[in-house]
């Protein structure tokens, strides 16, 4: 058993411990307290916590970090990134694998213990496994005119049957993309899919532009338009009159184990139904700036009782996958929602969502000791609120057999 000492301790599950020890045997913790302990290794001025859940990501869109430009309107950017995919389609490209498993790398690097990602090709699949990344892997479906919805869920779900690995850290599931590019049909075949597996969760993207408000409520608008463009209107179609949230949930898609994703247009009665649903949100904000669709509204999020993650989205929208920086965009945005709860998002509840809430998200007993080392500097009396400022690679370090590896 290895026993550190540190200036801070936060379990996220209780207050921080100032002059704090934990124990650690076999890659798992074994005990939390306060107070000296001769036995115990001092890492000196530092806080212990659990690693980072970055619980929204596109690995397999790092190859366009600097390619897609910020934009003002929500469908430019959709075009840009459907242009570019076009040109770079091919998922077994080194340069697009490349540039995935640079961004794991990078997120570790940052803190960053256990991911979410979004996928159409499973391609990040082995390079989180080689990178020993813990990760629930979302295998993404597209498809607004589909003939035989429940025969691409079983296609898609044998796809990732055949990348399963028994006990392993990284887990797959099937999720829809969005309401705009999604069929009911297709969206209900998923979600059959997913309640045959009670193990799994699911993901999609949800009320982030108005422009998807306008196309759900009245099927009219840019969204509209860029269907017919693609060709994959679907005639049968009909607007559902309510804004996307209530779509959903009248579809009967949205439960506890489901996490929507941005959900920016969100009114009073969207709130209160995801609240009821138990649907887990995760919010971007740095991606929301990027693609032009506005802020999301964190404050009403955490005074609904909306349990919140947060996740950095793809580096198409965003410019690096540092959650610490997410961490520091949130707390502009929601200055009222006290620290401990916007860490507690970064934790606790993204590896809640994701699956993994009895391995990873907080310094308790029995849990997996993936635990990071924050430097803090002298003088900081509100470590949580210190741990919101943007905190960079360079004064992270992740605990092993002995003192933390600063980069």
């Amino acid at each position: 058993m290895t026993v550190f000492r540190a200036a801070w301790i936060l379990p996220i599950t209780a207050p921080p411990i100032r002059d704090g020890w934990l124990a650690v045997e076999d890659g798992v913790i074994g005990a939390v307290g306060s107070g000296r302990r001769v036995d115990a290794a001092d890492l000196g001025p530092v806080a212990v916590l659990p690693a980072l859940v970055n619980a929204h990501t596109h690995l397999e869109l790092s190859y366009l970090e600097g390619v897609v430009q910020p934009v003002d309107r929500f469908l430019d950017w959709i075009r840009a990134v459907v242009a570019a995919r076009r040109r770079y389609c091919d998922p077994r490209d080194p340069a697009i694998l490349e540039a995935a498993r640079a961004a794991i790398g990078a997120a570790r690097t940052s803190g960053t213990g256990l991911m979410g990602d979004v996928s159409n090709t499973l391609a990040a699949v082995p390079l989180l496994r080689e990178a020993g990344m813990a990760a629930r892997v979302f295998h993404e479906l597209l498809g607004f005119n589909t003939d035989d919805p429940v025969g691409r869920v079983r296609a898609a779900r044998a796809a990732i049957d055949l990348e399963r690995e028994p006990g392993a850290a990284v887990r797959l599931s099937l999720a829809p993309h969005a309401p705009y590019s999604v069929s009911p049909g297709l969206c209900a075949a998923i979600r059959a899919d997913l309640d045959a597996h009670p193990e799994d969760v699911s993901t999609i993207h949800l009320a982030e532009s108005p422009e998807e408000v306008e196309f759900i409520a009245r099927g009219t608008g840019g969204w509209r338009e860029l269907l017919g463009e693609l060709d994959v209107w679907s005639p049968a179609w009909r607007p559902a009159g309510v804004s996307p949230t209530l779509y959903l949930s009248a579809l009967g898609f949205l439960d506890a184990r489901v996490l929507a994703v941005h959900v920016v247009q969100c009114t009073a009665d969207d709130l209160a139904r995801l609240r009821a649903a138990g649907t887990n949100v995760v919010s971007c904000p740095r991606s929301n700036r990027y693609v032009g669709v506005g802020d999301p509204p964190l404050d009403a999020f955490y005074r609904a009782g909306i349990p919140v993650a947060f996740g950095t989205d793809s580096l198409a929208s965003a410019p690096d996958v540092n959650l610490f920086a997410e961490l520091a965009a949130a707390r502009r945005l929601a200055p009222r929602v006290a620290a401990g709860r916007l860490l507690e998002s970064a934790t606790l509840r993204g590896a809640t969502a994701l699956g993994f809430g009895g391995q990873f998200g907080s310094i308790d007993v029995g849990k997996r000791a993936s635990l990071i080392a924050v430097r803090v500097p002298a003088g900081v009396v509100d470590v949580e609120e210190y741990l919101l400022s943007g905190i960079e690679p360079a004064d992270i370090g992740w605990l092993g057999a002995s003192t933390p590896n600063f980069q």
